[in-house]
């Protein structure tokens, strides 16, 4: 008779979607040195340690991100490796199927990689990742908030113009505060009357609850990313949760990392309250190197730190599949066999958490 499983065993072995990450956060250190050797960056060994190194307030995660794009990615073989390695890695802990973020305004602007050309490398790399890990990726080209309207809307158009099914829609990324998501409407209308997808980060970094609802209403987003601060208007949050809108909630989110005390940030996390209000969620490492955390973790941070059981898990896996940007057919598809393996592993489990059935 085979040993039973440990919840981390478990975790590990249930099938995922990720659909919150950033290539960009994804990448190994081995690599970043690399490519800063490769190009002669001006980097010292320290400083580059020092990216990879997440202290008890961390800080710092958007610095790493620009960097990348200014000194290190300057040929589309870059973005290739950068893709395929983060399939890998993610393909190791089970992630079946996994929709990234890539921020092409800063690639094109910084990198000097024209927007046709990376696209062609990442799916390339999408490709062969599938190939070698049977690992389904998905990209999702992001609006860089940080740059203006006019440049959002040129990136939706480039999108518009290369179109593949394997890019199936687009979302927004970088620092919230002072750029509400109304800034954006004819980038993300445009994208719309094309028939593209789209998810927005909202909420984040301790913006108001009004920037959830700007993305939905106006914006009429298909999910959200984060979106914390919807727990500050319930009635906004039962209106959310009667549509179905799934949030991709990120366990490691800096921001409350620093801004709860340490023995506070896991009970005062809003992820915990967000179910109660009805509100559909589904874990993810967002920015994993970065964080130092992995899709398995990602999943056992719902259990040890926010209390949550196999019922729920059950739950958020379910909501990922129905989230995620796949037609209805293999959506159903999923549902099944996804949800078959969680109950064929759960009844290996050593014991149940949190007291679930």
């Amino acid at each position: 008779m085979p040993a039973a499983l440990t919840l981390e065993e478990f975790l590990h072995a249930i099938p995922k979607a990720e659909l919150h990450c950033h290539l960009l956060g994804t990448v190994r250190r081995e690599t970043f040195t690399a490519l800063a050797r490769r190009e002669k960056a001006p980097l010292a060994d320290a400083e580059i340690e020092a990216f990879y190194t997440r202290g008890e307030k961390p800080v710092g995660v958007l610095r790493v991100l620009r960097a990348l794009d200014a000194w290190l990615i300057k040929q589309p073989a870059d973005l290739h490796r950068l893709a395929y390695e983060y399939l890998q890695d993610a393909a190791a802990h089970n992630v079946r199927y996994a929709e990234f973020f890539w921020n092409p305004t800063g690639t094109a602007r910084e990198s000097g990689i024209a927007y046709p050309q990376a696209q062609a490398a990442l799916l390339a790399a999408i490709d062969d990742a599938e190939r070698d890990f049977g690992i389904t990726g998905r990209l999702v080209p992001s609006i860089d908030r940080e740059a203006t309207p006019a440049e959002a809307l040129e990136m939706v158009q480039w999108v518009i113009a290369a179109r593949d099914p394997r890019v199936p829609g687009i979302g927004i990324d970088y620092r919230e505060v002072d750029r509400p998501p109304e800034m954006f409407a004819e980038a993300y209308a445009a994208a719309r009357r094309a028939g593209l997808r789209t998810t927005a980060h909202a909420g984040e970094f301790g913006m108001p609850w009004t920037n959830v609802r700007t993305a939905v209403d106006l914006l009429q987003v298909d999910r959200i990313d984060h979106g914390y601060t919807i727990v500050d208007q319930p009635e906004f949050a039962a209106r959310c949760a009667e549509r179905g809108i799934v949030f991709t909630v990120v366990p490691t989110n800096s921001y409350y990392l620093r801004t709860l005390a340490p023995e506070r940030w896991a009970l005062d996390h809003p992820i915990r309250r967000m179910p109660g209000l009805g509100l559909r969620i589904h874990p993810n490492t967002d920015d994993p190197t970065l964080h130092h955390v992995n899709p398995t973790q990602a999943w056992h941070m719902m259990v040890k730190d926010f209390g949550f059981g196999l019922d729920d898990l059950r739950g958020f896996l379910q909501n990922g599949i129905d989230a995620a940007w796949m037609d209805d057919t293999d959506k159903a598809t999923l549902r099944g066999a996804w949800g078959a393996r969680f109950d064929e592993l759960r009844a290996g489990l050593a014991a149940n958490p949190r007291g679930s059935t």
